[in-house]
């Protein structure tokens, strides 16, 4: 049975920050899940809504892999991406690797893997298979979904091959870390910059400060909105916080990756990030917990309270970016 010895295969809140970890620490570089995400510049916001959409939805993260790349090309690590549209060629990408003693990360459609709690469809869960017996593959995913865990090959297969919003053609890839590394101590404020910038400068109105302040005009009407708000605004909240963010929408994360950055850097402007973004997680879960009411209620004044909050959101997110963008 071919299995990645002595591998560290804790799991932690985030799918793509998870799969990295074990990828790295493997390599002999242990940073914690807020460094991961922060090094990969992967705080964000979109405000997501169409015609042919049950309900819009909210992301607090770049897309699927962006994080990845961005991390790997920031600490100039070598990263190895094997797509392709044959099943057969599929499983020999992740089965290589894995006789040769590597872990490989995937990114596939997490509806078809056996242990999943939640069956819905998101083609842009990232996990770390680390070893595969004749019917299981034995992966790494979140804490909340059970850190170690196995699958079947044939749900595994489906998971790989589905077609849909976010998904990637059987992607796998592996990950080394050169002689050379650069110190991600150095590369701290680049990471952040970069960050902001695209927060603050956002191309559509959906996107960063930008789509916060879209939200908050939407929210008090998503009881309009959904067919069956019971269902649609507390699915919407669990998304905000339990569903691989950290909570708060990813919020908890960057501001915890500003602690430790903090801990690091003597800076005023890192500082003011940091408290902003404290600030921000806090309300991110009122929002959360509001929506969740509202659905369970139906009373729209707790919607319109939500708007209220993601205005002073947007506020504040714009003002903690702009303190970071001039560190």
């Amino acid at each position: 049975m071919p299995m990645v010895r002595d591998l560290d295969v804790r799991g932690t809140q985030h799918c793509e920050t998870t799969a990295l970890g074990v990828l790295l620490r493997h390599e002999g570089l242990d940073l914690s899940e807020p460094m991961l995400f922060g090094l990969g510049s992967g705080l964000s916001f979109i405000y997501w809504d169409s015609k042919g959409m049950g309900f819009p939805f909210l992301g607090g993260r770049v897309k699927p892999f962006e994080l990845t790349r961005n991390l790997v090309a920031t600490l100039g690590l070598e990263l190895l991406v094997e797509e392709t549209t044959s099943p057969r060629k599929a499983w020999q990408n992740v089965a290589a690797p894995i006789d040769a003693g590597r872990p490989v990360g995937l990114q596939l459609d997490s509806y078809h893997l056996d242990y999943f709690s939640t069956k819905v469809h998101f083609g842009g869960h990232v996990v770390a298979m680390y070893g595969y017996d004749e019917q299981a593959a034995y992966l790494v995913d979140t804490a909340p979904q059970g850190g170690a865990v196995s699958t079947g090959l044939a749900g595994l297969a489906r998971a790989r091959a589905e077609r849909g919003p976010m998904t990637a053609r059987h992607r796998s890839f592996t990950i080394t870390v050169p002689g050379s590394l650069t110190s991600p101590r150095d590369r701290i404020i680049p990471a952040i910059k970069t960050c902001a910038d695209a927060f603050l400068n956002p191309p559509i109105a959906n996107l960063g400060h930008r789509g916060i302040e879209k939200t908050a005009k939407q929210v008090p009407k998503w009881l309009r909105r959904s067919d069956s708000p019971q269902e649609d605004l507390p699915r919407a909240a669990a998304l905000m916080e339990r569903a691989g963010t950290g909570g708060a929408l990813f919020r908890n994360l960057y501001r915890d990756f500003l602690a430790e950055c903090s801990q690091l850097i003597a800076d005023s402007h890192l500082r003011t990030g940091h408290s902003l973004y404290a600030e921000a997680a806090t309300l991110w879960t009122q929002v959360a917990a509001l929506v969740a009411t509202a659905g369970e209620t139906g009373d729209a004044n707790d919607l319109v309270r939500a708007g209220s909050i993601l205005h002073e959101l947007s506020r504040v997110e714009r003002e903690a970016m702009r303190a970071l963008s001039l560190l």
